[in-house]
Formats: C-alpha cells, sequence, structure tokens
C-alpha cells in the first residue's frame, strides 16, 4: 500500500513533533539535573567586604528566601556571571538564624542584619562600600526579569563610582 503525499507529509511532520518533543525533554531533563549554583552565604561580612575592597569592588550582598525562584535566577544567571567576572557577593538568608560577622566584626544572625536593613522582599541586592554603606538604590525584587540585568548593571556602575570618590 502506497502513501499518499499528505500521508506523507503528515508522518514526516508528527517524526519532526516527535523529534522536537524528545529533544526539548531532554534538555529538560538535564537543566533540571544541573547542580544549582550553591549561594556563598555570608560568614564574616567585614572579611568578605575587605576582599571586595581590596579588588576595587563593592560588595554585593543578595537577601534571599529559601526557596524563592526569583532569588534563584538572580543568584544563577545575574550574580554567579558577575563572580566570574571578578565581582565579588554573598547571600544573607532571611528567616535563618545562622551566625556571621556584622561589618564591625559583631557577633549577628542572617535574620538580625535583614531586619537591621529592613529588608521586606526576597531578592533584593545591596551594594555596600567602606564602613558597610551602602553606595547605590538596593535592586528590590525580581519579577521584572526583562530589565533586571540593565537595573543590575546601572546600580553597580553607580556603587563603583561612588567607591572610587571616596
Amino acid at each position: 500500500m502506497s502513501t499518499t503525499p499528505i500521508a506523507a507529509s503528515f508522518a514526516s511532520g508528527l517524526s519532526r513533533r516527535v523529534f522536537l518533543t524528545l529533544s526539548l525533554s531532554m534538555a529538560a531533563a538535564r537543566a533540571v539535573q544541573a547542580k544549582p549554583v550553591v549561594p556563598p552565604r555570608a560568614t564574616s561580612l567585614r572579611d568578605a567586604l575587605s576582599h571586595a575592597l581590596q579588588s576595587g569592588n563593592p560588595l554585593l550582598v543578595l537577601v534571599s528566601l529559601e526557596g524563592c525562584p526569583f532569588c534563584r535566577v538572580a543568584r544563577e544567571n545575574y550574580l554567579e556571571p558577575l563572580r566570574a567576572q571578578g565581582t565579588p557577593w554573598v547571600q544573607v538568608d532571611m528567616h535563618v538564624s545562622t551566625g556571621l560577622l556584622d561589618f564591625d566584626g559583631k557577633a549577628s544572625t542572617h535574620e538580625q542584619l535583614v531586619r537591621a536593613w529592613q529588608v521586606k522582599t526576597a531578592p533584593t541586592v545591596l551594594f555596600f562600600g567602606r564602613e558597610g554603606r551602602e553606595l547605590a538604590p538596593r535592586l528590590v525584587g525580581g519579577s521584572l526579569s526583562d530589565f533586571y540585568g540593565a537595573y543590575l548593571d546601572e546600580r553597580l556602575a553607580q556603587a563603583r563610582a561612588a567607591l572610587k570618590d571616596g
């Protein structure tokens, strides 16, 4: 039994759809299996800031919330590429009582610093300079993914300029 051009076209289209579906499924499986970025959870803001300043950079601090998908996007798609380019950053977690040293070297917790900074939204990126002073407006939230990179770059440029000015 021979196939008609319509049947051949349908079979060919079906094969392409099956191939595309399988390809996309395999890509999705690889993405799920990929290791997530392990955030550099802050243990000493004083040391992290010192390291950042020695490299001529402000210290970026991501205030994150466990399970927050926007925080994951900020970490993996925006902050990790900055680290690869030499810009240090650390993570401070909301609702986590893990201890750390603040910019003055005093014992604190992640949760206490988040409250002291009056951060209410995750993710929030803060830009710190000498003596733990904020150098640029905070980048609050993560729902504007189309512009997130541009906003981050703008604030980082502001923080670097403020750092150079003194």
